[in-house]
């Protein structure tokens, strides 16, 4: 009957074991990457808000929505 304990036991001890292995690591960002998160984000932004206010994605953007509505 010890080899079947030993058996049912095994994964809970390895649970428990990486649980103790990973607890010592950063969970979540730090303020100095939440700063580089941000000012990445904000500049993805200003890129995207840049290619949309372009004529041509502009002409594109509109003439998806005219089509659209003229299928109804």
């Amino acid at each position: 009957m010890r080899a079947l304990t030993v058996v049912r036991t095994t994964p809970a001890r390895a649970a428990v074991r990486l649980q103790a292995a990973t607890a010592d690591r950063d969970t979540g960002m730090t303020t100095a990457e939440y700063a580089v998160g941000t000012v990445a984000a904000c500049g993805f932004s200003g890129v995207l808000y840049t290619l949309v206010q372009s004529p041509e994605v502009l002409g594109l953007l509109r003439d998806v929505i005219s089509k659209a509505f003229t299928l109804f």
